[in-house]
């Protein structure tokens, strides 16, 4: 802790052998009561007594220890340390009372073991009791000679007066130790308080600063910057108004005022922004007047987070709530975030399982950041920093993107200005659905506080798309259902029907027709079983295949092979007609799949584009790699797909009207089959917008087993 104070540690100088007991029994260092003061005052009796040697010991329980010396021809151990009951000292202890020996040699007074006294000496004593403010005694003062004489009354009272002088000095030394001993307890107090602590003088000046208050504003006690007439940068009071010096809880409680939970905000560019609640008071004189100031400041930033954590995560839920698709609630969710972590930039990716990829589906920037970040529209598998916490599957905080090995490239974080990035996993159950990412613009160390929140709102994100997904197939069950009831009884109907119909007739035949016409009835028939066959079986392999019962196994496949063979088996079956093939293929795309369900699909996607082309044109095929993905696309220029119909071709049995209103024959089950099977190869099919008159599908598989 700081101290401004030439006066602190005033009487802690001197030795350090162990120290007295005083009369409230408490155990003093010699360092504390000396200095050398009592080896003056023991040369002093001395001079005054006549006398060659002089000591001061100081009673510590049942011993004496030796404080103070002058002309001393013992040895040190002998009387540094000894019993009082075997001392001279001791008698003046017992008897309360001043002891005047001339002949120690003859006095029976003198105990058997003492030190000033060896067995068969002579010499002379006088000691005088040393006391406390309250009489008790804390020593012995004495002089003694090594010849008998005696001791004038002049010099016993010179001998009580050094006695008297060591009572002051004591007296002083213990009322410094008592000071210095409550400082060093304030001292620890207020270094142990959570709060920082700052205190100045009348003048304005700091005096004190304790540890907490040096790592929140260095070694000042008060945010740096700033005059009388000069705002602080950055530092706002309530409301967000902005600070001088003179502002501050500290000078505005040395000119009187009493200040109770004073809000304060610390902003900067380059660091974390620090919310703090502070008390102040004037420090009030012995003679009333205002003798200095002291100010405590609490750092109050985890609790407003935290409340602002409970407020973002209900912004989240309500984003959630009130929106019906991931494109509408994601920007709501991540400004909520950006606001409340005080970042600057956040994205939201999905997975898209086909592509092997993360597809961009939301981001927010916070307004006013002046970086400059562009974000692509997919990532791969593990590359990037959404890519990569999509591969290792948790979450991911990068200190500082302008790194090397930060996962994200120099460009970038430079033209970017952003340093802490963080990466959790949007997940329902185990499955992966997607990457949330955030950014700052300051350097952050990891904190499992921020890293629980995004954790939670990813969370809330991904049983959000689970949940449209499940609404999404629930809505289409739906309004399905009825069609499809209808459809199939319409389709399984009219065979029947044409199948019954001619049955009749071939049994109300005469027998002179039935050579003539029955052979055509049973061509019918025949061709009516065999469609109504048809679709049975169509049924029962895309029940199969819905509930996992159908096999599909997966190896290595060169896809474009198997187009260009079914691109080769049309190629021929339309010979001669006005309808234009093209295809456009890789020599080679390798990717896992059943290549019999692979041609099923292209067969169907090629059969579908030539049947719908009756009055000619072009269909095309393409295939190449995209993103981890293969992309099969077959367009034709025929009579195309109402917008409002793209999704009902894949509900099964489904025609669209055109298709019937030229009756062009058909089961509907060729793209829900198709569907079927590309979603056992982790893939999607879709109708996708096309130029002029005509269809486009297109298929993206994985080029990497799943």
């Amino acid at each position: 802790m700081r101290h401004d104070d030439p006066g602190r540690g005033a009487g802690r100088a001197g030795r350090t052998t162990a120290g007295p007991g005083c009369a409230d029994g408490r155990d003093l260092h010699r360092g504390v009561l000396t200095s050398g003061a009592a080896d003056q005052l023991a040369a002093l009796a001395a001079r005054a007594a006549q006398a060659p040697s002089s000591l001061i010991h100081f009673v510590e329980g049942d011993r004496l220890r030796l404080y103070g010396a002058w002309g001393l021809q013992l040895d040190w151990v002998d009387v540094a340390d000894m019993p009082i009951k075997d001392s001279l000292a001791g008698v003046v202890v017992g008897t309360d009372r001043a002891l005047l020996i001339e002949d120690l040699g003859t006095d029976p007074r003198v105990p058997a073991g003492s030190a000033i006294h060896p067995p068969g000496g002579h010499g002379a004593y006088l000691g005088q009791p040393v006391r406390d403010e309250h009489g008790a005694i804390l020593g012995v003062c004495c002089v003694f000679d090594s010849q008998p004489r005696g001791w004038a009354p002049d010099q016993v009272a010179a001998v009580a007066e050094a006695a008297e002088v060591g009572t002051l000095l004591i007296t002083e030394r213990l009322a410094r130790h008592e000071v210095d001993r409550q400082r060093r307890f304030l001292d620890a107090v207020v270094e142990s308080l959570h709060d920082g602590v700052t205190a100045c003088d009348a003048d304005g000046t700091i005096v004190l600063v304790n540890a907490r208050m040096q790592r929140l504003w260095g070694n000042d006690g008060v945010p740096p910057g700033g005059g009388e007439d000069t705002v602080i940068e950055g530092l706002t009071g309530a409301g967000g108004r902005p600070l001088k010096r003179d502002d501050l809880a500290l000078f505005r409680a040395l000119r009187g005022e009493r200040l109770r939970d004073q809000e304060l905000t610390l902003r900067g560019r380059h660091r974390r922004t620090r919310h703090y609640l502070v008390d102040a008071q004037p420090i009030i004189g012995p003679d009333g007047a205002i003798a200095g100031a002291v100010q405590a400041v609490g750092d109050v930033t985890r609790r407003r987070r935290a409340e602002r954590f409970r407020t973002c995560e209900l912004a989240v839920t309500k984003a959630l709530a009130g929106a019906s698709t991931v494109a509408a609630a994601g920007p709501r969710v991540l400004e909520a975030i950006v606001a409340t972590l005080d970042w600057v930039h956040a994205e939201l990716w999905l997975v898209d399982d086909a592509a092997g990829a993360l597809r961009s589906a939301a981001q927010w920037s916070a307004p006013g950041w002046e970086g400059d970040l562009a974000v692509p529209a997919d990532l791969p598998y593990g590359q990037g920093l959404a890519g990569r916490s999509w591969q290792v599957g948790k979450p991911l905080w990068i200190r500082d993107v302008g790194q090397p090995q930060s996962l994200i490239s120099r460009a970038s974080a430079a033209t970017s200005r952003l340093h802490t990035a963080l990466a959790i996993p949007v997940r329902h159950g185990v499955e992966p659905l997607g990457v949330l990412t955030v950014f700052a613009d300051t350097v952050e160390d990891p904190e499992d506080e921020t890293v629980a929140l995004l954790a939670g709102i990813a969370a809330h994100i991904g049983q959000f798309v689970e949940r449209r997904i499940v609404e999404d197939l629930q809505r289409q069950l739906a309004r399905s259902k009825n069609e499809y009831l209808a459809l199939v009884g319409h389709e399984l109907r009219t065979p029947l029907t044409s199948i019954s119909a001619y049955t009749e007739l071939l049994r109300e035949m005469e027998p002179a027709d039935l050579a003539g016409d029955g052979p055509a009835m049973l061509e019918v028939i025949e061709r009516n079983t065999a469609q109504l066959r048809h679709i049975i079986e169509e049924l029962l392999e895309l029940s199969a295949l819905d509930t996992g019962h159908a096999a599909v196994q997966l190896s290595p496949v060169d896809l474009a092979g198997v187009v260009r063979d079914s691109v080769e088996s049309v190629r021929k079956a339309i010979d001669g007609s006005p309808i234009e093939l093209a295809a456009e293929l890789p020599d080679k795309l390798v990717l896992p799949g059943d290549r019999r369900r692979l041609r099923q699909i292209v067969d169907n996607l090629l059969g579908n584009a030539v049947k719908y082309s009756p009055d000619g044109g072009r269909v095309s095929v393409t295939l190449r790699p995209v993103s981890g993905a293969a992309e099969l696309a077959v367009s034709d220029t025929g009579i195309g797909v109402s917008s409002d119909e793209r999704e009902k071709l894949f509900t099964g049995l489904y025609r669209t009207s055109r298709a019937r209103d030229r009756a062009i024959p058909g089961t509907g089950l060729g793209l829900t089959l198709s569907r079927a099977v590309v979603q056992r190869h982790h893939g999607t099919i879709e109708l996708v917008d096309h130029e002029g008159p005509g269809t486009t599908v297109k298929v993206r598989l994985p080029l990497d087993p799943r």
